[in-house]
């Protein structure tokens, strides 16, 4: 009987493998993170990892609608994680995508994206007894929505979507417009104005001088569990370790599927 998956299968296992190898995690524990476009049109999220640890995926990649890719990490990975929107790599302009853009390239190769984008925040810790830490951003402001959690999941250890569309929501001179005049992302006020008041130094510098303000207050409203400006409280940050993570763009209202597409 013939069985013609079964090329494409080992062409995963050896990829995968080969994945792994050069980025010098076997014979080591990994991390894997499960990113899923539950979008209905393709995002290209983007990684960037901070200094002294290696990119993840080239930086970036393509994901149509409905599909997932699984990301390998060290066990002590720390970085970030974010979607862009609207990308055309085949032009030669800059920036190739309306949200999130990293000069242009479809693999970032670790280079920070253009704000605004929600971002995921990760700090991996490599046992139990020192629980990894991840929280969801828009300090710098938003594009898309996205949650996080566990897998198996545990409520605990879940950071929920967006309960209303912050781009909906946000004030015009926050806006960020596409060429159609459609709001596609909310700037923060730190970074429209980029005043102390609003991002939080100097004067502002400390938890008890900075304070929510009425820009900060429309992203708290339209999702609660993220960071919605630098000294947020409490804290939105989830302490919880796990060897799987499933970051989900564009969740239902509970956050990312179980369901896992290659």
């Amino acid at each position: 009987m013939n069985h013609p998956k079964k090329p494409l299968l080992l062409h995963f296992l050896l990829t995968a493998h080969l994945s792994l190898l050069c980025a010098g995690f076997i014979g080591g524990q990994t991390v894997t993170f499960h990113v899923i476009n539950k979008c209905p049109f393709p995002v290209w999220p983007a990684t960037a990892a901070n200094v002294g640890h290696p990119v993840l995926a080239d930086g970036g990649f393509s994901l149509p609608s409905g599909q997932g890719r699984r990301v390998q990490a060290p066990p002590t990975w720390n970085g970030r994680f974010w979607a862009r929107t609207g990308c055309d790599f085949t032009s030669t302009s800059k920036p190739a995508c309306q949200t999130g853009d990293c000069n242009g390239i479809l693999a970032c190769n670790g280079t920070i994206g253009l704000p605004p984008a929600t971002l995921v925040q990760v700090t991996l810790q490599p046992d139990k007894s020192k629980p990894s830490f991840y929280d969801v951003s828009v300090v710098d402001g938003y594009n898309i929505p996205v949650s996080v959690s566990t897998m198996p999941a545990d409520l605990k250890c879940f950071i929920g979507g967006c309960s209303k569309n912050p781009n909906g929501l946000c004030p015009p001179e926050l806006q960020v417009l596409n060429k159609n005049g459609s709001v596609i992302a909310c700037k923060s006020a730190c970074l429209a104005f980029n005043l102390d008041v609003f991002c939080c130094r100097n004067a502002y510098g400390t938890p008890g001088t900075c304070k929510p303000t009425m820009y900060s207050k429309v992203f708290k409203e339209a999702c609660p569990s993220y960071f919605s400006y630098a000294y947020d409280s409490p804290p939105p940050l989830v302490n919880c370790y796990s060897k799987d993570y499933v970051i989900t763009f564009c969740p239902s209202k509970w956050g990312g599927s179980q369901h896992l597409p290659i």
